[in-house]
Order: structure tokens, then C-alpha cells, then sequence
């Protein structure tokens, strides 16, 4: 029995506090300590510019707005950032070396 999966990417463009819009793919979400984060890095329609990127992962905070509507803030916490940077780290190494090895 074949497992069918979603190989399109979650795309998000992001406009940053200078106004500037930037496409990112969404690799996961977590709630932590009653707090909901996203793991992305930048994506890009060129194979050129994907090798060039140095793969930096963003970790972006959700925040509600005044509408309901669910915002990707920047987090300003320094510890928070790494804390939670480093819990995705691991995450999604163990998920890519399932995916590699197997289960």
C-alpha cells in the first residue's frame, strides 16, 4: 500500500519591518510554553539562488492581531530565540534522518 504524500511546500510571503517582502518555506510548526513557532527557511523559484543561500532557519512567534487574525512576529528574546531555535534544530534533524534511514 503506497503512503501518498504532499510534496508541495507551504509558502509564505513575509513583509519585514523596512516593508520588505521575502518568500519563505514553512518546515514546521510548535507550541511551546503556551506559544505557538514557526520554522522556515528562504525559498527561492531559483536552483541558482538555492545554492547560494547559506540556509539560515528563521524562527518566527505567532501574535494574534487586533482583527484575530495570526500574525509571524520576530522574536526579540535572545535566550527564547536560541531555546527554541536549538528545540526545532533537533526536531527536524531527527525528522530528516528518519526520512534519510528510515524508522
Amino acid at each position: 500500500m503506497s503512503e501518498e504524500m504532499d510534496l508541495n511546500p507551504d509558502i509564505y510571503t513575509l513583509i519585514d519591518e523596512e516593508g520588505v517582502e521575502q518568500t519563505f518555506e514553512l518546515l514546521d510548526i510548535m507550541e511551546l510554553d503556551d506559544e505557538r513557532y514557526f520554522a522556515l527557511i528562504p525559498y527561492f523559484d531559483d536552483p541558482e539562488a538555492v545554492v547560494e543561500d547559506d540556509g539560515d532557519l528563521i524562527i518566527l512567534k505567532s501574535q494574534m492581531d487586533d482583527n484575530n487574525e495570526e500574525l509571524m512576529i520576530s522574536i526579540d528574546d535572545e535566550e527564547e530565540y536560541q531555546r527554541v531555535g536549538n528545540i526545532f534544530l533537533e526536531k527536524l534533524s531527527q525528522m530528516f534522518e528518519e526520512e534519510i534511514y528510515g524508522e
